[in-house]
């Protein structure tokens, strides 16, 4: 689409007018502008950051195309900019429009859970006959819905799409620019139910994306859907498992067939599942596929691709210095530039190489779609490109950069290429069985991994922001590992979303990030004094908490780095007292070298109400003794006091900066914020199951004896992982296929048992030891601990994956 016909459709105001560029991609994130003359960057206002601040640096980066709400100074003559009043309205009604310039069945998904499985799986069944568009990953905002509409175009046959809401008020518009022709409602929960009153607010609310499809297709048994779609769309078409009452009745002939007559026609399928969730997302999936006229041989041949695996992209640690971004699912050009997208965020290697599959489907010529390959990869910067597949292989001199061809997995593993010092996104479709080089290049650890959300960190992350006044500065804490996550990863993720400091405990911490590519302020609490002179070079400011360890930093270095001199307010820890502070005011006044970055004490009891008089006493105190330092400076260093729980509980102590820590990772100690997001889950497999007789002795100690018959599994986690022997012996439970498994006899060092008596469960099944369920505070509490002890002591041989939706 020309800007002329953008201009035109939004009824805009050139504010600046050259060229009349074709824009085929929309950039909505400054990070991310390749700098194109293609792209269109909608400046769009957010919470903690306002898209118009950036246009000038994007100018100067080469980018031509702006829409946006403000009077913008600039300079250039060769920009457009384009003047409207709201830019998500604008964005989301220039998405309407394209989108109804094509007479194609579109299917609409909701729900409080599933939306995302049940689209990839949908649009994977369809293109065995059907050329699809289809919404990449979890895109189904406000934002994500017209962003994932934009590539639609004449080759698309079907249209597959998500949508999400969070409040009232919000469908409407994701109905108007989806337009489904047929919708799909997956259920209805308790998930994202903040912004409704009620449960059947927002059924409501979810149900007007369906108000214009001509048919609905929901699950018998979903009763509460049902009887509201019932009532507002006659077209309704359930589907049910050996329901007779059901549209669509699928009938288990067998453990792994159904039999279901659609039009009275019969069709047959084979699904070698069992578990109910994969069941329902699977069956509303083949009704959709029914519905729309797929033949069942191509529903078929779509079932046996499917994996019942998470749709999601994941950061993994490989070997010889590598990281590896994992998106081995599909494979199209939309989700291409996403999967590039977040890997331009990732700064941990200056190199990135990128290994795809042949992409199917793309409504191009294989010309044509390598070509726009190329151009991705160009404009993200990627250093090298590795093709599997035939048609990629075919067309290498479509690409500009360096470039290796095999036609299979098998012959890449055979060829055995190595990977150094690099970040390397792995992108392809299922079928190619990608994952088989994702195992190949990972770091090889054993099999119990801790998954950690980056979404749910981000969530997190803005959450305590609304909290802060705009003028107050934060600063992440990053001690101990990360509290356990992972340093580096939240690092650069904290660095990629604009905090001011991150914190960290100790020397050897901080020149890991800066040598990892950490450039944020940094701020040590406990440096040894014998280590004050390797301080500067890598631009690390001290906690100085005494006069000795002043002293020593003025003896170990003519040049001191900045410091955070720590103040005793009542923590009784680390800190100057008020009768050593004229003593240090005399060492600062006679040393003007040292600059000091800030001051700041540490609130005891910012967590407890019923200490609040004590609290307030410390901010008193420290008040004193940060007007008298700054007085005696001649200028007021970053003032800052308050942790997590201050943030929410003592926001009239926010003075310059907050240290925002446990609750980053879902914790909230005040008990007050509610809304935080569990952004971890340690899990592990079944190695081994047993049948064990009624009396027979289990583990270390013969500690476990059942009482009857019981099937008991090894699980490989253990004390090592830290796992503790406190959770043995039935007073700690795990997940099993969603049931509970209670823990019996001792728990051993690398391997724990627990008794999956009537629960589904068989070797190499996961087993969930912590995350939403059970969650961290329960372990603590079973234990006798604080969630922090839990997040810490998770072992750092158990691997980290970081998982993006």
């Amino acid at each position: 689409m020309l800007i002329s016909e953008i201009a035109s459709i939004l009824q805009a105001t050139f504010l600046a007018q050259s060229e009349d560029l074709a824009i085929n991609t929309i950039v909505y994130d400054s990070r991310k502008a390749t700098g194109s003359a293609n792209e269109l960057f909608i400046a769009l206002p957010g919470s903690n950051h306002d898209g118009h601040e950036y246009i000038s640096a994007l100018i100067q980066r080469g980018c031509k195309n702006f829409l946006v709400a403000k009077k913008i100074q600039h300079s250039s003559s060769d920009i457009n900019i384009l003047q409207v009043k709201d830019v998500m309205a604008s964005f989301q009604l220039l998405a309407q429009t394209h989108r109804s310039k094509f007479q194609i069945p579109v299917v609409g998904i909701t729900g409080s859970n599933g939306k995302t499985i049940v689209k990839e799986w949908l649009s994977t069944l369809l293109s065995h006959q059907f050329e699809v568009a289809k919404s990449p990953k979890s895109f189904n905002s406000q934002l994500g819905v017209p962003l994932s509409l934009w590539p639609l175009n004449e080759s698309h046959e079907i249209g597959v799409f998500e949508a999400g809401v969070s409040k009232k008020g919000e469908m409407q518009r994701l109905a108007n620019m989806i337009q489904p022709s047929i919708g799909i409602f997956t259920n209805i929960g308790e998930a994202h139910s903040e912004g409704f009153e009620s449960l059947e607010e927002k059924l409501e609310e979810k149900a007007l994306l369906f108000d214009n499809c001509q048919q609905v297709i929901c699950r018998y048994g979903h009763s509460i859907i049902r009887s509201y779609l019932v009532k507002h769309s006659p077209k309704l078409i359930t589907w049910g498992i050996d329901e007779p009452k059901a549209h669509i009745n699928f009938h288990k002939t067998d453990i792994h067939h159904y039999h279901t007559k659609v039009n009275n026609v019969p069709h047959n399928f084979h699904i070698p599942w069992s578990n109910d969730l994969d069941l329902e997302n699977l069956f509303h999936v083949i009704s959709a596929a029914l519905l729309l006229g797929e033949k069942e041989e191509y529903i078929q041949k779509g079932i046996d691709e499917l994996k019942p695996v998470p749709m999601r992209l994941e950061l993994k640690r490989g070997q010889n210095n590598c990281y590896i971004l994992d998106d081995t699912y599909n494979n199209d050009l939309l989700g291409l530039q996403v999967a590039l997208d977040y890997l331009k965020q990732q700064p941990h290697k200056s190199k990135t190489t990128v290994i795809l599959s042949d992409i199917l489907q793309s409504g191009k010529t294989a010309q044509e779609l390598y070509q726009a390959v190329n151009l991705l990869m160009k404009n993200h910067g990627v250093s090298q490109l590795v093709g599997i597949g035939q048609e990629i292989s075919n067309h290498q001199n479509q690409f500009d950069l360096p470039f290796q061809g095999f036609n299979s997995v098998n012959d890449f593993l055979k060829a055995a290429p190595l990977f150094a010092d690099e970040t390397i996104l792995v992108k392809g479709a299922r079928k190619y069985g990608l994952e088989k080089i994702v195992g190949y290049l990972e770091e090889k650890s054993h099999g119990t991994v801790m998954e950690v959300n980056f979404e749910a960190i981000t969530y997190n992350l803005n959450l305590y922001r609304s909290k802060l006044n705009p003028s107050t500065k934060l600063m992440v804490m990053v001690k101990a590992f990360a509290y356990g996550v992972g340093v580096e990863e939240i690092a650069h993720l904290l660095q990629y979303h604009q905090v001011d400091y991150l914190g960290v405990a100790y020397l050897d911490e901080a020149i890991n990030l800066r040598r990892k590519g950490i450039d944020v302020p940094i701020m040590i609490m406990n440096v040894n004094p014998d280590s004050l002179g390797i301080l500067e070079p890598f631009n690390l400011e001290p906690e100085i908490y005494s006069i000795g360890m002043l002293n020593k930093l003025l003896e170990e270095t003519d040049t001191p780095p900045p410091i955070h001199l720590k103040i005793e307010s009542g923590m009784n820890r680390l800190g100057f007292t008020d009768d050593q502070l004229e003593e240090l005011i005399g060492i600062l006044k006679q040393n003007t070298q040292v600059r000091v970055a800030g001051i700041f004490t540490h609130f005891s009891s910012a967590d407890s109400s019923s200490e609040d008089e004590y609290t307030d006493q410390q901010a008193k105190a420290f008040n004193q003794a940060y007007d008298l330092l700054s007085e005696a400076l001649g200028y007021q260093p970053i003032k800052h006091a308050v942790n997590s729980a201050g943030i929410v509980r003592k926001p009239e102590y926010q003075f310059d900066m907050v240290r925002l820590g446990i609750g980053l990772y879902g914790f909230d100690s005040s008990n007050e914020l509610p809304g935080l997001k569990t952004i971890s889950t340690l899990k592990t497999k079944i190695s081994q199951i047993k049948r064990v007789k009624a009396g027979e002795s289990i583990g270390y100690s013969r500690k476990g004896k059942p009482t009857t018959d019981s099937e008991i599994a090894t699980i490989a986690i253990g004390y090592a992982d830290g796992y503790t022997r406190l959770f043995g012996n039935g007073k700690a439970y795990v997940l099993v296929n969603g049931q509970q498994a209670p823990t019996i006899g001792n728990i051993c060092m690398d391997m724990t048992m627990i008794d999956v008596t009537g629960v589904m469960a068989k070797e190499g099944d996961e087993v969930i030891i912590f995350g939403e369920k059970p969650n961290i505070t329960e372990l603590a509490h079973w234990s006798g601990t604080i969630p922090y002890e839990i997040l810490t002591n998770v072992s750092q041989r158990v691997k980290r994956v970081f998982v993006s939706e």
